[in-house]
């Protein structure tokens, strides 16, 4: 079985900001990717331990990879106190999956897991063991009761994986600004978070990578540049998260309504929002739902903007913009 993994889909482009002394960048590993951090420091001074902080206390709350976090001890079904992070992320994603008709789901964790995207070792699939995990899944199985989860069945698990990191790029934002920092490019595992300007007295640019499964060998290419302005961008695609067992492609993205990856020409999904944490969801929803059904939502979503690439009939790369994305677009590439 040959597994390929892939976890940052969005470049940031670098060379639009070059260092100044007023400008520090940092950069580390986190959440099972890379994060990198330009901003205009007060005084010069290095904020990284800070962000580090932050980010280490929402793996506290949300990471399923930490046996005492908020989430690993609802998914055990222990009593536990559901602090602010889990909160938040937790109602803003039954929020979107209210408006996406259930596309996206945090309750789909039994269903990546056995796909082998989760945290727990890949399974042997069959229609059985699907239709027993459907008894189990699904975003109404899950509320929020005197400040404790409850769920219909005790056997339902959450992964916030599709809309946390989202979140820490707002959280770090948010400590930056509150730091005295007025420009900064927070990017966390391709999910960027950016205000103000750049060294060089620009916005911040943004590469949109091409969707092609053969570059993860070769140098990648860029789809589209988009300029940043005071708003959150997070991209989902397949074609970087894949794995191939006995010439079958197995995309990452697993449709909770269904049990199984998503087949469709939709291969990467861009989304503009007033904070990371939407964006990252919605982008994960859209790659479930479909380009039709994608467009549906995003035209009647006036805070969010999108960028969506799919292939046509004879596999060529086409794309759709909705206008509010068009107007940020510095450069489209073939």
């Amino acid at each position: 079985m040959k597994r390929l993994y892939f976890l940052a889909i969005l470049f940031v482009i670098l060379s639009s900001c070059q260092q100044t002394a007023e400008y520090i960048s940092n950069e580390g590993f986190v959440y099972g990717t890379i994060y990198h951090v330009t901003y205009e420091s007060p005084n010069g001074k290095d904020l990284q331990k800070g962000m580090e902080a932050v980010m280490n206390e929402l793996n506290r709350s949300m990471s399923t990879f930490d046996s005492t976090s908020t989430i690993s001890k609802v998914n055990k079904n222990e009593t536990t106190k559901l602090d602010e992070h889990f909160l938040k992320v937790f109602n803003r994603a039954q929020e979107i999956s209210e408006i996406t008709d259930g596309a996206f789901d945090v309750t789909v964790a039994p269903m990546v897991n056995i796909w082998g995207f989760g945290f727990k070792n890949k399974e042997e699939v069959t229609v059985e063991l699907i239709d027993s995990l459907k008894a189990i899944v699904g975003y109404q199985k899950v509320w929020i009761e005197n400040d404790q989860l409850v769920k219909a069945h005790p056997n339902t698990m959450l992964d916030a994986s599709a809309i946390a990191k989202g979140f820490a790029c707002d959280l770090v934002a948010n400590y930056l600004s509150k730091q005295g920092c007025k420009n900064y490019m927070v990017e966390i595992g391709g999910e960027v978070v950016a205000k103000g300007k750049n060294a060089k007295g620009n916005y911040w640019s943004i590469g949109i990578s091409k969707p092609d499964d053969n570059d993860f060998f070769t140098e990648q290419k860029l789809k589209a540049i988009v300029e940043l302005k005071e708003r959150a961008l997070a991209t989902s695609g397949n074609y970087r998260n894949f794995y191939i067992e006995n010439g079958v492609k197995y995309a990452h993205t697993i449709d909770p309504r269904t049990g199984y990856p998503v087949q469709h020409s939709l291969l990467s999904t861009t989304v503009l929002a007033d904070d990371c944490m939407t964006a990252d969801a919605f982008a994960t929803a859209f790659m479930v739902s479909g380009l039709d059904k994608s467009i549906a939502i995003a035209e009647g979503d006036h805070n969010i903007d999108v960028y969506f690439i799919y292939s046509d009939d004879e596999g060529n790369f086409k794309t759709y913009v909705s206008p509010g994305f068009k107007k940020l677009l510095k450069k489209e590439f073939e």
